[in-house]
């Protein structure tokens, strides 16, 4: 049987793709289609955003929309997601969070749901963008001296955080491999007399414009060379079909927090 599945913030950019995805997937069925009050999209054929009509109307009562669902896919905004996902709590709904930016008080929210449901939760679903985490974990446990690192990343001019989640789990993934705190030594922007650089440093540069995708590059600088890791998005498709590969993945779990590492068994 087909995986039953809601799509919040249908009408935004994203959720356009995760409703295309889902409709051209015979392993899904989209079950629900979930947009904001006061969104154009409300009461129209999710189906009609990405040019084939399903019989399925974009609501905002969540509620309502998640019963008889499994997965709700969520690449909304903090506020939105947490609301969502108490919902999903209450009927037993398993979220796949590609959603960014969240406080701690807002991670803390979601890791205290997982005790009581399955959760896939990412800063980005891409295959590739994985497999970039896992050899920057590679790379940094081989340059942990005399290397210095930089994190690069470029989006649309639409995007509202900076760095992106993405390029953040970037810096994370070095620092463990440093043996490094990213709390303690990330710094995400310079200006005036800035010193020389530190040694422990790990820094970040945010690029916003047009309709860029999304591009993120490692740079570990050395005397003498340097190695880059770059991963660059050219469609949305891909963190899509991402998506409905953890929400498949995490069906199987009856609680607990997961990324894509568990997704693809890199653990």
């Amino acid at each position: 049987m087909p995986l039953n599945v809601a799509i919040a913030g249908a009408g935004g950019r994203m959720g356009r793709t995760l409703v295309e995805a889902v409709l051209r997937n015979a392993d899904f069925k989209l079950a629900a289609a979930l947009e904001i009050a006061g969104s154009p999209h409300l009461g129209k054929d999710a189906g009609e955003l990405v040019g084939s009509a399903c019989g399925v109307k974009v609501s905002e009562d969540i509620e309502r929309a998640l019963k008889g669902c499994d997965a709700m896919i969520d690449f909304t905004r903090p506020e939105g997601t947490l609301h969502h996902i108490a919902v999903c709590r209450k009927l037993g709904v398993k979220p796949v969070i590609g959603t960014t930016g969240f406080d701690d008080a807002g991670k803390k929210t979601i890791a205290d749901a997982a005790k009581a449901i399955a959760i896939a939760m990412a800063p980005n679903f891409s295959v590739g963008v994985n497999v970039t985490f896992k050899l920057l974990e590679t790379a940094a446990k081989s340059l942990a001296k005399g290397y210095d690192v930089e994190v690069i990343e470029a989006h649309h001019r639409l995007k509202v955080d900076a760095p992106s989640g993405t390029a953040l789990r970037m810096g994370e993934v070095v620092a463990a491999g440093l043996g490094r705190d990213l709390n303690q030594c990330a710094i995400y922007g310079r200006e005036g007399v800035t010193g020389e650089r530190k040694d422990e440093t790990i820094a970040f540069s945010t690029i916003r414009g047009g309709d860029l995708v999304g591009d993120h590059t490692v740079m570990f600088i050395g005397m003498g060379e340097r190695l880059e890791i770059t991963h660059r998005s050219s469609s949305r498709m891909n963190y899509a079909t991402g998506a409905l590969r953890a929400a498949q993945w995490v069906k199987a779990k009856q609680s607990g927090l997961y990324d894509m590492f568990d997704v693809l068994g890199f653990r």
